[in-house]
């Protein structure tokens, strides 16, 4: 074999391991994921796009949602986070939530990474689609099955989220006085009744 055929040779196939590699598997999952969604991904598929094996992936990032969580690149893990607030039960849910969401959003150590996050999702298609993707695949999968007794699981967790989506922007993105500036505790006040009606008061009659 020449030395230029030895050279084209080992340029085919997959890459180990190097210094860029898992960079370049991020790269890949985002792509992925925002293209085909969270159920259509696959770790086989993220690897081949990235040319390395899967191993190689499951080695620097675990299964597959723990990829799509570094592939968003948020400082919090919400398949923890939700099960510890849904814990106790229904009641007093909507202000465990709340004052979970805040301790969270409020560290200023979480707060510029994620929203810098939101402020991207706004100008690239990409990551609107991770976000996107990101309620549907983690958030509400996770919150979901905590709804169910109450009924009408699915319009109630996007209700949550619908409520926990405008308070970020507000008060957090977009810094709309006075509730950029409002004490954690006063927010919780105001906001934790909407969302505990939202998880467990009767749903209204329909026509």
């Amino acid at each position: 074999m020449t030395a230029s055929a030895s050279r084209r040779t080992s340029g085919r196939g997959r890459r180990p391991g190097g210094p860029d590699t898992r960079g370049e598997i991020l790269a890949a999952a985002r792509a992925s994921f925002a293209e085909r969604g969270f159920d259509r991904t696959t770790i086989r598929a993220v690897a081949a796009d990235a040319r390395v094996d899967p191993a190689l992936v499951h080695h620097y990032f675990g299964n597959k949602e723990d990829l799509f969580l570094a592939a968003l690149e948020v400082p919090i893990d919400p398949r923890t986070l939700i099960p510890e607030v849904f814990a106790p039960g229904l009641a007093g849910v909507g202000e465990r939530m709340v004052r979970t969401f805040l301790g969270v959003w409020d560290r200023p150590e979480n707060n510029q990474a994620l929203v810098a996050f939101i402020r991207t999702a706004f100008v690239a298609d990409e990551t609107a689609d991770l976000l996107r993707n990101g309620i549907e695949a983690v958030v509400l999968r996770a919150v979901i099955p905590q709804l169910r007794p109450a009924g009408d699981a699915e319009v109630r967790a996007t209700l949550v989220a619908s409520q926990m989506a405008g308070l970020i922007m507000a008060r957090y993105v977009l810094r709309i006085e006075p509730l950029a500036s409002l004490p954690a505790e006063d927010v919780v006040s105001w906001v934790a009744p909407n969302l505990q009606r939202y998880v467990d008061a009767p749903p209204p009659p329909r026509p």
